[in-house]
């Protein structure tokens, strides 16, 4: 029996924090996991303005930003290590996502790798979807091989974050994800008109009216009708999502019209996934987006009766992004693959990530 213990880094669109998640893993005839500690370091508002600005700052800015995010991994990293045992043999890190752009080749996450590992003295694996965009892919969702090695008791797996993504197996037993609509990072931004960080149990969005026509308008933007793979990222809300939103209506209608728009996709999506199988289909739900009640009752009224909404244990909930990166660049220190063709469209399977170590 291999035994590993990594703590994960995740930084997510949604600027809440950064999640650190010490996972323990066990290789045995199959994969198993148990995450030892877990808790989020809140971006004050200085880190929070940085990361906001870094998509429309200087080169100079975003150098800066990239070493100043990565000192402050690090010194989270200290801090975290110094209240929690054991100490983790590697870390793994997310980065914070600045620019996606696969169509021309481009991604970039920052979070300098050698600030982490001066600061923290451990080695590290980062920079995990660039690879797979050299190879031609969408370098997103990563998570869907973490999925079928550490959730394969579910028919399909949905992450509520910043953005939305489902990873499922189809027919013939092949990994299939990508990402379906953008959550929080939507919702987030209209809950910032109200002076909210976010819309709580989704109060806001059960106390609105959808503006007519608002949810059919969002409905038809070309990218839903669009194969896979494909992904998402802020350059697209911006383009495409915000412009419909940026009307006199007030920010709970619009909240109101957003929710019901992101349980319909959901269900769409999962419909699509799940019309073979001739059984309920059940998903397992995580990300801060299962704790918005509305959206749930929004999306389990779509599909009652043949698709189950299943809320694991908070830790999961909360913790479950963490947890895949952190098993993604396990895989990577063991140089096994960890991002799969069948999800990103590129041209082969890879190991993706970079090995930092003193």
């Amino acid at each position: 029996m291999e035994v590993y213990n990594v703590l994960g880094l995740m930084s997510g669109t949604s600027l809440d924090g950064l999640d650190l998640a010490l996972c323990r893993f066990e290789r045995g005839e199959a994969w198993r996991f148990d995450i030892l500690a877990a808790e989020t370091a809140a971006y004050d508002a200085s880190m929070r303005a940085m990361l906001r600005e870094a998509f429309f700052g200087s080169a100079v800015d975003l150098l800066r930003t990239d070493h100043a995010l990565g000192e402050w991994i690090g010194l989270r990293v200290e801090e975290f290590c110094a209240r929690n045992r054991p100490v983790p043999d590697l870390l793994v890190s997310h980065g914070h996502t600045v620019f996606h752009q696969p169509a021309g080749g481009l991604t970039c996450q920052i979070g300098n790798g050698w600030r982490i590992v001066a600061r923290s003295g451990l080695p590290l694996v980062n920079d995990l979807r660039s690879l797979d965009v050299v190879l031609g892919g969408q370098g997103a969702p990563l998570v869907p091989i973490g999925d079928r090695h550490l959730f394969p008791e579910y028919d399909v797996c949905l992450n509520l974050g910043g953005f939305s993504n489902i990873s499922f197996d189809d027919k013939s037993g092949q990994r299939l994800a990508y990402d379906v609509c953008p959550v929080n990072f939507v919702l987030n931004r209209l809950a910032a008109r109200l002076g909210e960080p976010y819309d709580d149990g989704g109060s806001l969005a059960r106390s609105g009216s959808p503006p007519a026509g608002l949810i059919d308008r969002l409905d038809r933007l070309p990218y839903y009708s669009a194969e896979p793979p494909k992904s998402l990222g802020q350059e697209w809300v911006d383009a495409e999502v915000m412009p419909l939103l940026d009307g006199p209506e007030r920010a709970e209608d619009l909240m109101a019209a957003f929710t019901i728009h992101v349980a319909g996709q959901l269900d769409r999506a999962i419909r699509q996934t799940a019309i073979y199988r001739g059984k309920v289909c059940t998903v397992l739900v995580t990300g801060g987006g299962a704790y918005n009640r509305y959206l749930m009752e929004m999306a389990s009224k779509k599909g009652e009766g043949t698709i189950r909404y299943v809320l694991p244990e908070p830790r999961i909930i909360d913790y479950k992004e963490a947890l895949i990166f952190a098993f993604l660049g396990l895989l990577k220190w063991r140089g096994e693959v960890n991002t799969l063709r069948s999800v990103t469209g590129a041209r082969s399977d890879s190991s993706g990530g970079a090995i930092y170590r003193l």
